[in-house]
């Protein structure tokens, strides 16, 4: 019996919202512009940890790189303080970053480290039967796929006797084997880059890379790459450690004058990641690379150490902190749009004095008066909230296609914001059914 009679109230209230259907309409826009941007603010959040976490897996997990670093330091200083720092460069000779150092460190460190990965990259074209592109040769050693997580998806990796005998082969990128070997397969064919002829031995298996994650945290696109064992780089094409002091004080061994004036790369590899066992010591081996360095390089601190790892939590947390910050603020309309719930039902009360006092003379309670100004409410918040996830989802999908912004739509931001809307209609009809329900029904009656 009091369900059919809560039905009956409820179906008076939804008869009384059709009698002004652009008003009920108008009133629910603060509902549906606020689940919209609920759910759009949210989507937005989780797919930016979605890209900081895809990110997090490019730069693999505990590792510390190491770049080498040799441009001058472009600031105010006076020139007396140049000038003796340009002194103390020439009494502080050193020799870079080498591979050397990457042996020490795992000496040194063994217990906390499992290995070093150099890299040292050279501009080249990349030539094969006519066909000319311009791109980059990495010397490496097998650790950097395991570093880069990458594999082999056609050939092999090197072996030790690439390595040990400085074999001219190499492992290119997938994107490289589209653009040169359009008829033939790659494995067995030789490409020249520089002067050199290299056999390809190996085609890496596709990644996809994003322009954030290669700029940010200097992760190579490995589909247009050419790799060669680090051996082969330093014997037959460049080893940049043969520099003498001399040439590096010179600025170069260039005859040119404007070419002694640039400051020169000395360093026998351009980067180093070390691979550490455990997660949580990464600051601390960090630092003790850091002094093992800067002892081997004479107190001259000529790289930059890096911790992708951390630096991309760090980032997913205040991502994190500011989406939740975002999400609050996008909720504050639905707050404004259950005042505007209220305010629109005080008025209808207002409106409608002589239909409850009817009502009301009739043998409608005061509960039955309450029940009907609530369904109105809950009503129109209901249906604010449909509307507004469809709108909101369809935001979602403009804001990834017009903006380029990866958007990830989940059903804890769907059912959170459509829950949130029905209790703000459900708290904003409570004021208004109280005071309808408290009308006297004579005085009502004689309202005009």
């Amino acid at each position: 019996m009091n369900f059919n009679r809560l039905t009956f109230n409820f179906l008076i209230g939804i008869e009384a919202i059709t009698y002004n259907r652009f008003r009920a309409f108008l009133t629910s826009l603060g509902i549906i512009f606020g689940v919209a941007a609920v759910i759009a603010m949210l989507a937005i959040g989780k797919g930016t940890e979605n890209e900081i976490a895809e990110q997090l897996k490019q730069v693999g997990s505990n590792n510390i790189t190491i770049s080498a670093v040799w441009e001058e330091n472009q600031n105010n200083d006076t020139e007396e303080a140049t000038e003796e720092k340009e002194e103390e460069k020439v009494k502080r000779y050193t020799s870079g970053l080498t591979i050397a150092d990457g042996e020490n460190i795992v000496e040194t460190l063994k217990e906390y480290v499992d290995y070093a990965s150099p890299e040292i990259e050279m501009e080249t074209p990349i030539i094969y039967k006519g066909k000319r592109l311009s791109g980059k040769i990495i010397g490496v050693n097998n650790n950097f796929f395991d570093v880069a997580v990458l594999s082999v998806g056609e050939g092999t990796l090197f072996t030790n006797v690439h390595f040990s005998m400085s074999q001219p082969v190499c492992i290119i990128g997938k994107s490289l084997k589209a653009k040169l070997f359009t008829d033939v397969e790659p494995i067995g064919q030789k490409i020249k880059c520089g002067d050199v002829w290299l056999t390809v031995i190996g085609v890496l298996s596709a990644k996809e890379v994003s322009n954030q994650t290669i700029s940010s945290y200097s992760v190579r696109n490995a589909n247009q790459e050419v790799y060669i064992p680090v051996n082969t780089m330093l014997t037959r094409f460049k080893d940049r450690s043969r520099i003498t002091p001399s040439d590096m004080r010179r600025g170069g061994r260039g005859d040119d004058d404007e070419d002694e004036k640039k400051p020169q790369n000395y360093h026998q590899i351009d980067k180093m990641v070390v691979k550490v066992k455990n997660t949580e010591m990464m600051r601390e081996v960090s630092e003790v690379v850091k002094k093992i360095l800067v002892r081997r390089h004479n107190n001259v601190e000529d790289f930059e150490i890096q911790i992708p790892e951390l630096l991309l939590k760090q980032q997913q947390k205040n991502k994190r902190q500011f989406n939740i910050l975002l999400a609050f603020i996008a909720s504050i309309s639905l707050i404004v749009g259950g005042i505007g719930i209220m305010n629109i039902m005080l008025a209808s009360v207002m409106e409608r004095i002589k239909e409850i006092g009817l009502r009301q003379s009739l043998g409608a309670t005061q509960k039955d008066i309450s029940q009907q100004f609530i369904s109105e409410a809950v009503t129109i918040s209901f249906s604010g909230g449909i509307i507004g996830i469809l709108f909101g989802i369809s935001l979602c999908y403009a804001i990834e296609y017009f903006l380029n912004i990866k958007t990830i739509i989940t059903p804890f931001s769907v059912v959170i914001s459509f829950t949130i809307s029905i209790i703000v209609g459900l708290l904003s009809g409570i004021t208004p059914a109280r005071r309808a329900s408290k009308q006297d029904p004579v005085e009502s009656l004689r309202h005009e």
